[in-house]
């Protein structure tokens, strides 16, 4: 299986992991609840997992300007 780690904002892909088995436990996956999992976390057809998460750029991007966080994407 792969995982893949993709910036929800620009859709740029922040890494990837390609494993037989993983935990959720070692993806630090565990603490988000269920609503927060359906949204981050997806399978395409082969069953490699897609995890939303953010680019260090599209970060500091929010911290310079907080309003972005109103907006689903956003150009940096």
């Amino acid at each position: 299986m792969q995982i893949h780690y993709n910036c929800r904002h620009c859709q740029r892909q922040v890494g990837k992991l390609d494993r037989e088995r993983v935990e959720i436990s070692e993806l630090g996956l565990e603490c988000l609840n269920e609503e927060d999992h359906k949204e981050m976390i997806t399978y395409d057809a082969q069953g490699n997992m897609k995890i939303k998460t953010i680019c260090d750029s599209c970060e500091r991007s929010l911290q310079q300007n907080p309003h972005y966080h109103e907006l689903d994407f956003f150009i940096h």
